[in-house]
């Protein structure tokens, strides 16, 4: 676990810890101290801790003038032992929205299972964005059927034109327009 580390070829042109607008201002990680672990397996210094004991996020890149975030998270999202999503929504994506973010990008590749308990911060969290979305690539196939399962994909994107996506191959305001333009084609059919 320890092995697997962020994505950090965007480094160069974002920083959370640098962002003055980002929850995570401030916030330094150490590079050889591991600190965090999940369940009894140390995980990569780099990863952020949102305050719950199994899914650690990173802040990709957050543009204020597009209105977008791309988040990429690791762990077991675990709403039913954890209410790890009141963690996301509260320390996290609060206040993005707060700074104008309305468009949510979730990596999910590194999600290794999820398990629902009520959908209430999801809804919170869709009726926030007023003319955003939040859309979920490159998550697992039995944790996006989890999600179905418990409804959450009625607030969350997934499908056929976010699994597999090769995202790292794109800067983040190329990747924003590809999904943009995928939401507008879903929304307005």
């Amino acid at each position: 676990m320890h092995y697997i580390e962020p994505h950090y070829a965007w480094r160069n042109i974002y920083n959370a810890s640098e962002d003055v607008n980002s929850p995570l201002f401030g916030h330094h990680n150490s590079e050889y101290e591991f600190t965090n672990a999940l369940y009894n397996y140390l995980i990569h210094p780099e990863w952020d801790d949102i305050g719950s004991p199994t899914l650690f996020i990173k802040i990709l890149f957050a543009h204020y003038d597009e209105k977008f975030c791309i988040i990429e998270l690791m762990g077991e999202w675990n709403d039913c032992l954890h209410n790890d999503i009141m963690y996301l929504k509260r320390n996290i994506i609060e206040p993005l929205v707060n700074k104008g973010i309305t468009r949510f990008i979730l990596i999910g590749e590194n999600v290794l299972n999820f398990h629902s308990s009520d959908d209430c911060y999801y809804q919170e969290w869709f009726d926030d964005l007023e003319d955003g979305w939040i859309v979920a690539i490159n998550f697992r196939d039995f944790v996006i059927r989890e999600f179905a399962e418990g409804n959450i994909d009625y607030y969350i994107a997934f499908g056929k034109h976010f699994d597999d996506f090769n995202w790292r191959k794109y800067s983040p305001v190329d990747l924003y327009k590809i999904i943009d333009k995928l939401m507008m084609r879903r929304l307005n059919p």
